[in-house]
């Protein structure tokens, strides 16, 4: 790759450096594929629709890459509330996160700018 592209791949948005939302849909899918056979936080998703879930989700990771979603805070803290989340299971959650991630061709430094913007909403969740 020329130095151009290297400096043009740094400065797009991490949304626009991996392909867009048709790109973070998938990696949301497997993400949940991955949430949904963990014995810790599994269970958070049994009877949830997980088609709208996957919507809500690409949507809040495109905004945390720097894609034209928005999603309000207090959504996710009101959505969040009456669920039990503990910091094990917020763990659990960064840590499928980062593997999916790290799977679908992220690179260290990017993965860790997601997992940064993810931790920076802990409060937002574990209650």
């Amino acid at each position: 790759m020329s130095a151009a592209r290297v400096a043009a791949s740094r400065s797009l948005p991490l949304f626009e450096k991996y392909g867009g939302m048709s790109v973070l849909r998938g990696v949301i899918m497997d993400f949940y594929d991955r949430a949904l056979d963990s014995d810790l936080v599994g269970p958070f998703f049994e009877q949830v629709d997980m088609a709208r879930l996957i919507d809500h989700q690409t949507k809040f990771m495109a905004m945390l890459l720097g894609g034209p979603a928005s999603f309000a805070e207090e959504r996710l803290a009101r959505a969040h509330a009456h669920l039990g989340v503990t910091h094990a299971h917020f763990d659990e959650i960064a840590a499928l996160i980062s593997a999916t991630l790290a799977d679908s061709g992220f690179s260290d430094e990017d993965r860790r700018a997601v997992l940064a913007a993810v931790e920076a909403r802990r409060p937002l969740i574990v209650g």
